[in-house]
């Protein structure tokens, strides 16, 4: 059994990632985490978390703190606290205001849950996971970012969509950054085990439209309801599950590579690895030549934000 400690638990998303997890037959502990002056809030969604496993018969204890030490002893602690990002806003333009909560957060589960797996959900979520790994001083198969996976999915279900398929039949991923400079391994599709290539249909894909559809998925839900909410926390859930229940899975999240994809290495950012409890370990993989291209591009773009967001902490004494 294991504790999950989720920081920054009374955002939106932390608070229904809190429920989520909650299903996870190998979770018996959850801590919900905020800065002081959040006692009360938390107080409360712990004492509704408390009602909804009542209600379910789940006997999962569930607590709140704003006390570094309470996170001794998580399996993995996921931090979902930052600035959120805002209608019109790119996910970068919040780098640098949220690389100082993730560098202070980092430290202290560095400090006090050394051998925890730490999952980072803040955006830019491929800088996030690079600042995160450098100041908990943890391995890098141990850090890791929620990443592409999303993304995926999104992608998973308007190709499904298309082909009036079950989403389940489809198998497909996007690589690179979580943001606009994003990599569909249309190479690498297949629905029902069947190249998508290989489809008479596939001609007549909208390719352009469905990326624009994964692209902008993020940006319609905050002008239309203030957040993404219920997408992240069930793809953290998913995470979560896949790790504690030692599956094996391969997910697209944001972890650092060392020349897994074409060469390409010392950068955070999406691409296929296999979850166990040991952590996260990247898969090599050969991708078609468009498909490294725009990889290169976009891993380019993300180790530069990185080393100005990492410059800068330095600068400031971070």
């Amino acid at each position: 059994m294991a504790k999950v400690t989720i920081i920054g638990a009374s955002g939106h998303v932390g608070r229904y990632t809190a429920l989520a997890v909650s299903y996870i037959p190998y979770v018996d502990e959850i801590v919900l985490y905020g800065r002081e002056g959040s006692e009360e809030v938390l107080h409360g969604l712990a004492c509704d978390l408390h009602d909804s496993f009542a209600a379910r018969g789940t006997t999962l204890e569930v607590s709140f703190s704003t006390t570094p030490k309470d996170i001794t002893g998580s399996d993995i602690v996921i931090l979902t606290s930052g600035v959120p990002r805002r209608d019109g806003q790119d996910r970068m333009d919040l780098a640098h205001a949220n690389a100082r909560l993730v560098a202070q957060m980092a430290a202290m589960v560095g400090w006090y849950a050394p051998e925890c797996l730490f999952l980072i959900v803040t955006n830019p979520v491929d800088v996030m996971t690079a600042v995160a790994l450098k100041y908990s001083g943890m391995k890098p198969n141990q850090v890791f970012g929620l990443g592409t996976h999303l993304d995926s999915m999104r992608l998973k279900w308007n190709i499904a969509h298309f082909f009036g398929v079950h989403v389940s039949e489809v198998h497909t991923r996007i690589i690179g950054e979580h943001g606009d400079s994003m990599v569909p391994l249309w190479s690498a599709t297949t629905i029902g085990g069947i190249s998508i290539q290989n489809l008479p249909r596939f001609e007549h894909l909208p390719e352009e439209r469905i990326m624009r559809n994964v692209k902008t998925a993020g940006t319609h839900i905050i002008r239309r309801i203030g957040a993404t909410v219920y997408g992240p926390g069930d793809a953290i859930s998913t995470i979560v599950r896949t790790v504690l229940g030692n599956e094996n899975r391969i997910l697209t999240v944001s972890a650092q590579i060392s020349s897994e994809i074409e060469g390409v290495a010392d950068v955070c950012i999406g691409v296929p690895a296999k979850l166990n409890r040991a952590g996260v370990f990247p898969v090599a993989i050969t991708i078609d030549d468009k498909e490294v291209g725009e990889f290169t591009a976009s891993a380019d773009k993300i180790r530069g934000i990185t080393k100005e967001v990492l410059d800068r902490l330095s600068e400031e004494g971070c």
